[in-house]
């Protein structure tokens, strides 16, 4: 009876001990609306996770090699399910080639992303990234953008045209897709029915317009914007999309009807201010930038007024966060930054609760 009574104590004990103990907090205090933040991948590059329609689930790239990956690939996670670092999320681009840019269907059974994978299996060559002494982006001519069941077998190509089309997101009404697109000879935005019928051209001045996303109400585009003016600018970057390649060193976030019209810069900022994603409100815009920057590579999340005023620092950790997306309850934002990554170069995603 004694062994059972002290064995008790003993269970009672260790119980009231680990009850005292905390999981450790990876909050910052400084990041005053991000509170309860939780990591969801561990190594790699991962890039782009946004929300499904319900928020229960995300679909983000990512070249983690301890997936065996070459080159980014599309991949879906339940957010609950995700407990540590051995969770292995849903691969949903099972075609080969290099992908980007992903984002669910409104009937949360099926994901659109861009594909290289008609050109061939094997992932394409990356250029010479810091040709000429800028960073660069390749801008694939072989994307096309296709639509994906959750067991990752594609089920309809929704564009077909010779170029880039990739960046292609979904209309908070389910509607409508917008995309980037070279098929107009200049990187612009177009939207299409969510059938990928009924394409049309939504801007239309020089520049590499992308990284779009509608407003909660689907009435409005945010989206970032390289404006080459003078003749030098214009010469180089024209010269560079024929190479397949953009420079996005000075970016700034530009606002317009979903028809194009009423178009606005809503940043002056300079360098590059890209990743916009609209506030819960309608009223402002979250986004990455590294204007504070005397470096260059250090890029944390702002938020801004629709009319360009009230800019507020968000992050304050690392010198990488961007891709911020609110749920569609706006009670939580996902965004992904180099945080935490035990000095390696790993962007991985985190979540947390939305604190105005």
């Amino acid at each position: 009876m004694k062994i059972i009574t002290w064995a008790l104590v003993l269970v009672a004990a260790i119980l009231f001990v680990g009850a005292g103990k905390k999981k450790k907090s990876i909050d910052n205090p400084q990041e005053k609306h991000i509170v309860n933040l939780k990591q969801l991948t561990f190594g790699g590059d991962n890039a782009e996770a946004y929300f499904s329609f319900d928020g229960k689930w995300l679909t983000f790239q990512s070249n983690n090699p301890k997936w065996g990956l070459e080159c980014d690939q599309i991949f879906a996670m339940k957010i609950k399910d995700v407990k540590d670092s051995l969770y292995k999320p849903v691969r949903i681009s099972n075609e080969g080639g290099r992908t980007t840019c992903s984002y669910f269907m409104p009937d949360g059974k099926h994901i659109i992303y861009a594909s290289t994978h008609l050109s061939g299996k094997p992932c394409p060559p990356m250029p010479d990234l810091r040709a000429g002494g800028k960073y660069l982006w390749p801008v694939y001519g072989t994307y096309d953008i296709f639509v994906a069941d959750l067991n990752g077998k594609v089920v309809k190509q929704l564009t077909t045209e010779k170029g880039y089309d990739a960046e292609a997101v979904v209309s908070p009404k389910g509607d409508k897709i917008l995309f980037t697109s070279t098929r107009g000879g200049d990187l612009d935005l177009w939207i299409m029915n969510i059938d990928g019928s009924n394409p049309k051209q939504i801007t239309h001045e020089l520049g590499y317009d992308g990284g779009a996303f509608f407003s909660p109400d689907g009435s409005k585009i945010v989206f970032r914007s390289s404006r080459p003016k003078t003749p030098e600018e214009i010469e180089e970057y024209k010269s560079l999309l024929a190479q397949g390649l953009v420079a996005p060193t000075n970016m700034e976030i530009y606002t317009c009807n979903a028809d194009g019209s009423d178009l606005k810069q809503i940043t002056n900022l300079g360098k590059a201010n890209w990743a916009p994603y609209y506030h819960p409100s309608g009223k402002k815009i979250i986004f990455s930038s590294n204007h504070k920057s005397q470096r260059g590579y250090d890029f944390q999340l702002y938020m801004i007024n629709i009319d360009g005023t009230g800019l507020e620092q968000i992050t304050h950790e690392s010198i990488f966060n961007s891709f911020a997306m609110f749920s569609p309850d706006g009670k939580k934002i996902v965004f992904c930054s180099n945080r935490r990554n035990n000095g390696t170069r790993d962007t991985n995603v985190f979540i947390a609760d939305w604190k105005e």
